[in-house]
């Protein structure tokens, strides 16, 4: 059966789904394989549970005209996508980046949704099977679609690209992420910089921070850019002495001065590029003052909590080098009393994970700290002033019984850390 056979069936049945256990009654499941599973062993069971149809690639388990065979499972649902992308003719935004793309998403949603109907990336859905299920929520009522991207080898932005052909692009940053995969940060500014290459062949535009010299040289080329940041740019901004929370001044006619509820200065570009995107677009300053005032952070990003006595920065979502040094050093120079710093290992650094590692105990030995817990075999045969568990669950074990009262807390790592378990503690 051909993308336009399927796709007829698609429009019959919007609602995709891979995951047999979350299926509803009509709709269409992709019995996606994995290394540790064949995914059309559950095609039965999800026409069982009320699946319209199950796309399949073996079969051996065809389950008669309820399946759709077809040569790749995967490959359909990226070709799918990419055929139903087509159809429209509307602003696509791709954001990706070392650091903040999530944030950045979200702000850039938030922002642009006071004007329009907007559909963006769920959670984190960002790989090669989130940028698909992505493009096939979005109905035809959208106006903006916006796209996160995330990857972790050379190539993977360019082929997220084909598939959802987006007209204007968001570079964050290029930090040293995914080291192992990237091999370097010349690696990672490379494989970034797939989104800047697809939208220079493709005439699309750029949103670009000034503030990074290197974002200008790889957008070389490019016939529109949107510029943002501190100066030198279309839309300028910069943050404002307060408390721990960001906040920002707008250098708009009406000097837009507000706070936000995103913790320390590394956030600012998200917002300033939230705010550059919804002024271009032609969102009125008060409504991208109010989106960016309103926006409340969560899942493990950047969050402001209280427990107790305590403060508690919670961004324990996901950390590389550069998240990490500009977290520690925004937290440091704060002006909170008895700070803390309960931190994870960055994973997937490859060979430059013991000198990475080595280069974060450095920093932290240049500040004084009430008291420092690190977390993970990343930082064991390091010397240093602080406590050391294998395990956040070993970590957790500790804190329970040397609960600290009126500190400030820092709580970061990469996901697999699991660091946020340290809050059943406080």
């Amino acid at each position: 059966m051909n993308i336009e056979s399927i796709y007829q069936i698609y429009k019959l049945h919007p609602n995709v789904q891979t995951d047999s256990r979350k299926l509803a009654a009509g709709d269409l499941f992709f019995a996606l394989s994995g290394p540790n599973f064949d995914g059309n062993a559950f095609a039965a069971q999800a026409l069982e549970k009320g699946a319209a149809y199950a796309v399949i690639d073996n079969p051996g388990y065809s389950q008669g005209d309820k399946t759709i065979l077809v040569d790749n499972v995967l490959d359909c649902l990226q070709q799918l996508a990419r055929h139903h992308r087509r159809q429209m003719d509307i602003p696509f935004i791709a954001i990706t980046g070392s650091n903040g793309k999530t944030t950045t998403k979200e702000l850039v949603a938030a922002v642009l949704k006071t004007r329009f109907r907007v559909y963006a990336t769920e959670g984190n859905l960002n790989n090669h099977i989130g940028v698909p299920l992505t493009l096939l929520k979005v109905r035809d009522d959208a106006q903006m679609v916006i796209v996160e991207m995330g990857a972790n080898h050379l190539h993977e932005i360019a082929g997220y690209c084909e598939v959802a052909l987006p007209t204007h692009g968001i570079i964050t940053n290029c930090g040293r992420a995914h080291l192992e995969g990237f091999g370097s940060p010349e690696g990672v500014r490379k494989a970034k910089g797939e989104l800047y290459d697809y939208l220079r062949a493709a005439k699309g535009t750029v949103f670009l921070n000034t503030d990074l010299d290197y974002l200008a040289g790889m957008a070389s080329g490019i016939d529109h850019i949107i510029t943002y940041g501190h100066e030198k740019a279309q839309y300028t901004g910069h943050e404002q002495e307060g408390d721990l929370l960001l906040h920002v001044v707008l250098d708009t006619p009406e000097a837009a001065v507000f706070g936000t509820q995103l913790v320390g200065g590394y956030n600012f570009p998200n917002v300033m590029v939230a705010a550059a995107v919804g002024m271009h677009f032609g969102v009125d300053i008060k409504s991208v003052q109010a989106a960016l005032q309103a926006y409340q952070p969560d899942n493990s990003r950047s969050q402001l909590l209280i427990r107790g006595n305590n403060r508690i920065i919670l961004d324990a979502y996901n950390a590389n080098p550069s998240s990490m040094r500009e977290a520690i050093i925004n937290f440091a120079q704060s002006s909170m009393d008895r700070k803390t710093l309960w931190l994870g290992g960055m994973k997937e650094m490859g060979a430059a994970e013991h000198d990475e590692h080595q280069e974060l105990v450095r920093l932290i030995d240049q500040y004084q700290w009430e008291d420092v817990i690190l977390v993970g075999r990343e930082f064991e045969p390091m010397p240093g002033r602080y406590r050391y568990f294998e395990t956040s669950a070993a970590a957790l074990e500790y804190v329970k019984s040397h609960k600290p009262d009126g500190c400030s807390l820092l709580i970061k790592g990469s996901r697999g850390s699991k660091m946020e378990l340290m809050l059943e503690a406080l």
